[in-house]
């Protein structure tokens, strides 16, 4: 099983999506949120503050986890855990760095759930959670 932890910025009513880049192995040209692999014995808060600071160059200082989602193994991939954060405080402004993402965006509930290739249908329904929580206009 592998492990991917997620960052989801919210700011303004907006959550920050990136589309992913082209080249990439998984998922390539798709819209996700920004994070990536728990490295092993690394814990998912250390891992998701270091792989927004490495993707984004911000550093998390208030998050909280609101769920967790999982991929069923193929015959090319294991299964994968994604631990999806809130992340509602942050140092720094968000920029795109290296080769993860080709483009990010500050979306609202609306166009969220009409990009065009989602990385997950599971997305629509963190979507759907946010909108109610009133994080998402």
């Amino acid at each position: 099983m592998t492990d991917i932890v997620t960052g989801l910025l919210l700011r303004k009513g907006r959550v920050l999506m990136g589309s992913r880049s082209k080249f990439r192995r998984n998922y390539a040209g798709t819209w996700s949120f920004p994070g990536g692999h728990v490295e092993p014995n690394e814990m998912l808060q250390c891992a998701l503050r270091r792989e927004l600071e490495e993707e984004l160059g911000v550093i998390a200082k208030g998050y909280s986890k609101l769920m967790k989602t999982e991929t069923t193994a193929t015959r090319t991939t294991e299964a994968v855990s994604f631990h999806h954060y809130i992340v509602d405080d942050w140092e720094g402004t968000p920029k795109n760095l290296g080769d993860e993402h080709s483009e990010l965006r500050w979306v609202s509930f609306h166009e969220a759930c009409n990009l065009p290739d989602l990385a997950f249908t599971d997305y629509t329904e963190i979507f759907q959670i946010l909108r109610k929580r009133g994080d998402l206009q």
